[in-house]
């Protein structure tokens, strides 16, 4: 049984996705990107900047459910460019997770007019 997680806070689906479902005790996201939830449009010609509105936008979507970073198990992060966004993308990731940070993949994607897009699982505690 899945449940579907939606907020005017976070960015709107510009796809046939949901911005998040709940599965038992989990909550999921969608890849989120540095998009205004107002606006829809893009916030930040930097990582840094963009990697803030991300974390805004998937920071929304957990609230929706009760949650919060320190809930957030794996994530999964698409930078357009890895080697040289990396270490200022790391520096605003970590600053929203208090340790243990959570299990995390980085890869570099051809992404769509952005600097970088994350996913999270979270876990609710009974």
């Amino acid at each position: 049984m899945k449940k579907e997680l939606r907020t005017t806070e976070g960015a709107a689906p510009v796809g046939a996705y949901s911005q998040g479902l709940v599965v038992g005790d989990f909550v999921y996201t969608s890849g989120m990107g540095p998009l205004d939830p107002k606006t829809g449009e893009i916030v930040g010609t930097d990582v840094a900047t963009q990697t803030h509105q991300v974390m805004r936008n998937l920071g929304a979507i957990l609230a929706a459910h009760g949650l919060g970073f320190d809930d957030v198990v794996k994530s999964t992060v698409h930078l357009q460019h890895l080697k040289r966004d990396f270490a200022a993308y790391n520096e605003v990731y970590k600053s929203y997770f208090n340790q243990p940070y959570p299990v995390r993949t980085t890869v570099g994607s051809e992404l769509m007019d952005i600097l970088v897009e994350i996913d999270f699982v979270a876990h609710k505690s009974a």
